[in-house]
């Protein structure tokens, strides 16, 4: 199949473009590569074609004219919950407008399927744990509306348009290629502080929880969702909570050594807990989540040490 990924250039979307590459699909990379987002040309392998530009742009018109997509797995986003919470604005003009942009193009040019990433952040802090597929979506972020705002133009495609989709709604994805300097991933940034041997920050008490899950297994469900789960949404995590304070002991094992802790407030938009039951997509996609946290963990830490040049 022709597949479009959106965002392809980025840590999630980078290893989703790459699983399609393997497993023998003709792939188009479509990337705005701002310094914010994570986009790198590098993630980009070279069998995939590349395509440098905002989901924004009027211009994309001529990329589905050309390419013509089968599918689209749309992962461009602002992303960041402190940079939406700064810039809502700027956060729906790139989540929402951009979204609308690609959803009206591959109406127009006989796209078959959304596949979309949206976002555990749409259900804010819940009355109850794990989260699934009918806990009430009360977002507290402009990031978290914008996510759940995506999922509800997806169902007026689907039903208006005959658009199918898939909505995959991650919890903390975590793993190589993710940036250690943004503001998001605290996996990712706590590693980078660990090889540069500097401070690490600790938001609130750190007992705050979250559901991570390893990169490649959420490549796994993007590939399982070409053919599955018609117009259906999805949580997609390990069903474990763990705290920002068990991350930090975890990579001190891995490190052999403890990085200091300086502590910060809680920032805003920031949901206290989260974890997800993600029996549906066992159920419908056929998928589970494979990789440990320990071993996520420790892969993580490998790739950056031989990537960063603080390790060197």
């Amino acid at each position: 199949m022709r597949i479009m990924v959106t965002g392809g250039a980025g840590f999630i979307g980078s290893h989703i473009a790459d699983a399609y590459l393997a497993a023998g699909h003709e792939v188009l990379v479509l990337d705005a590569l701002w310094e914010h987002g994570g986009g790198r040309r590098q993630n980009v392998a070279q069998r995939a074609l590349f395509v440098h530009m905002d989901i924004r742009d009027e211009a994309i018109t001529r990329i589905f004219q050309e390419f013509k997509p089968e599918i689209v797995s749309h992962h461009a986003a602002q992303a960041s919950v402190a940079i939406s919470s700064r810039d809502p604005v700027y956060d729906a003009q790139v989540n929402v407008t951009g979204l609308l942009n690609v959803l009206e193009n591959s109406v127009r040019y006989g796209v078959k399927k959304i596949i979309y990433a949206s976002s555990g952040a749409t259900f804010g802090t819940p009355e109850r744990f794990p989260m699934n597929e009918r806990t009430p979506q009360r977002p507290e972020s402009p990031y978290g509306i914008t996510k759940m705002a995506g999922e509800q133009y997806l169902r007026f495609y689907q039903n208006e348009r005959g658009l199918d989709f898939t909505s995959l709604r991650y919890g903390n994805v975590y793993g190589p290629r993710q940036d250690p300097n943004g503001e998001a991933g605290v996996i990712a940034i706590f590693i980078g502080k660990f090889l540069a041997k500097e401070d690490v920050r600790i938001d609130s008490d750190g007992e705050q929880t979250r559901d991570y899950v390893y990169v490649r297994d959420v490549a796994d469900v993007n590939i399982a969702s070409l053919d599955r789960g018609s117009g259906g949404m999805y949580c997609i995590g390990t069903n474990m909570r763990t705290s920002v304070n068990e991350i930090y002991r975890q990579l001190a094992e891995v490190a052999g050594f403890e990085a200091p802790i300086v502590h910060a407030p809680k920032r805003p938009g920031d949901a206290r807990d989260a974890q997800f039951d993600y029996a549906l997509a066992k159920k419908e996609l056929g998928w589970e989540p494979r990789t440990q946290l320990r071993d996520g963990i420790r892969e993580t830490y490998e790739y950056f040490k031989d990537a960063l040049p603080v390790s060197r």
